[in-house]
């Protein structure tokens, strides 16, 4: 059995949740009220804690493997391996100021009071930088420090901005892009690093699918070769004869990035009945 920790609520914790459900993962209990659950379909344990406590607890052995914030964990600075980035719960710690004091660089930071709950991050930063600081750790409500008389700046996760705004302050510099981590024991034992291998798996095959589509299209055989080679697909696509002579059906796989310019080009070359369809899983 894997024991897997995860944000009991929070910015990560119906993601985590919705990873575990498109890798076909169903839990025994509906996971609102208690913490701890099975899964009903794999060896598989949810321990649901504070965001913060994931990367000690990790290290610790209390739990085989996590999903927590990069943010959180750069912080927590605890030996765990980084098993996969994940994609989601994305954000940024930033430096923000009041709209109207003038910044020029790192070097406006110079002997100003910064509050954060980053200190470990935020004294990497400005080491880097060559700038002191005044740090002032604060658990809570960082944006209002400014407009209270506790602090010049605030160094502090952001997502859409929208928050700095309401409180006056302006987005100055990004010192971190963070998502969400999974993160693993660095001495787990053999048997649990197979189930862990099986649960990338399907984490994988489902990443696959949503990253590509499926396409259909008729195409005239003069110009098999040359639709061919547009597609940037796996391998080689498949080539059906159509009824009607002179015409083929292919199908084959592209990334989901890239598909629009394709279906332009596609179109252009004459290929007509265009289908593109969802993938639900995708092995490679």
């Amino acid at each position: 059995m894997l024991r897997l920790a995860i944000q009991k609520s929070g910015r990560l914790s119906e993601d985590s949740l919705q990873l575990l459900r498109d890798a076909g993962i169903y839990l025994s209990s509906s996971p609102s009220r208690l913490l701890r659950t099975q899964a009903t379909n794999f060896p598989l344990e949810l321990i649901f804690v504070r965001d913060d406590d994931i990367p000690e607890y990790v290290e610790g052995g209390v739990v085989d493997i996590g999903i927590v914030g990069e943010n959180v964990l750069l912080e927590a600075r605890k030996d765990v391996e980084t098993v996969e980035r994940l994609g989601f719960g994305k954000c940024r710690l930033s430096l923000a100021m009041p709209k109207n004091t003038p910044y020029s660089g790192p070097e406006s930071l110079q002997n100003l009071r910064i509050a954060t709950s980053y200190v470990r991050i935020l004294e990497g930063f400005l080491r880097e930088q060559n700038i002191q600081a005044d740090i002032h750790e604060i658990s809570g409500s960082v944006e209002i420090s400014p407009s209270l008389g506790l602090a010049d700046a605030i160094f502090d996760i952001v997502s859409t901005g929208s928050t700095l705004l309401a409180n006056g302050l302006r987005e100055v510099a990004t010192v971190l892009e963070s998502e969400a981590l999974l993160v693993a024991h660095p001495e787990m034992a053999a048997e649990k690093r197979e189930i862990l291998d099986r649960l990338l798996f399907r984490i994988h095959a489902n990443r696959n699918a949503k990253n590509h589509r499926y396409i259909l299209m008729n195409v005239p055989n003069d110009q098999l070769d040359h639709i061919a080679a547009l597609i940037p697909g796996m391998k080689s696509p498949t080539v059906l004869p159509l009824r009607q002579p002179g015409w083929s059906s292919l199908h084959s796989v592209i990334p989901e990035a890239v598909f629009w310019d394709v279906l332009e080009q596609l179109k252009a070359a004459g290929a007509e009945g265009i289908l593109v369809v969802p993938i639900e899983r995708m092995i490679l």
